[in-house]
């Protein structure tokens, strides 16, 4: 019902914008701001846009909870398409979405409605995050633990023979991290 509401509210209120400011200010100057508009809000969603990209990037190398960075991220995205729909009020909207103290404050309306349990990250059990825990991730209680699988060679052994094919010893001394 509200998403329907939207689509009939908001071409009306644009109609309404442009009567008005091109009653006030006349047609090629109404269409000049319109244009103008598009243009700086597309330089301004590309540079902030990147900024976003960053956040999002150093808080998955650095293990922090990516929510905000990849709601600011969305909201430059939906700041970029209001920016480039002809019209005031979309402009405006576009505008507000493109000041980080409005995003911050879209980001906290919107946590405070949504609920997220757990999430993952990384292979089973390497790192999770928590609702409501703005700490690090919590490791597994054995987090130095490498698991892996080897196999010993006995350095005295004769070497194996496979279907007239004599297999080679190792012709170098045995390290601290293998041993032939």
């Amino acid at each position: 019902m509200w998403l329907l509401l939207a689509f009939v509210a908001v071409p009306m209120i644009e109609i309404a914008l442009f009567i008005s400011f091109g009653g006030a200010i006349g047609l090629w100057p109404t269409l000049a701001i319109v244009l103008l508009t598009a243009m700086l809000g597309t330089h301004l969603v590309r540079s902030q846009g990147l900024a976003a990209i960053g956040n999002v990037q150093r808080s998955f190398i650095e293990l922090n909870d990516p929510t905000e960075p990849l709601a600011h991220g969305a909201m430059i995205l939906i700041a970029g398409v209001l920016l480039l729909t002809p019209g005031f009020f979309t402009d405006a909207l576009g505008f507000a979405l493109l000041t980080p103290p409005f995003r911050s404050a879209v980001f906290h309306y919107a946590r405070k409605r949504v609920r997220v349990q757990s999430f993952t990250m990384g292979s089973a059990g390497s790192a999770q995050f928590h609702a409501n825990t703005p700490q690090r991730p919590t490791h597994g209680a054995q987090a130095d633990i490498i698991d892996g699988e080897f196999s010993e060679i006995d350095p005295d052994a004769k070497p194996v023979t496979n279907q007239d094919e004599t297999v080679k010893k190792p012709t170098h001394s045995p390290s601290g991290w293998t041993k032939h």
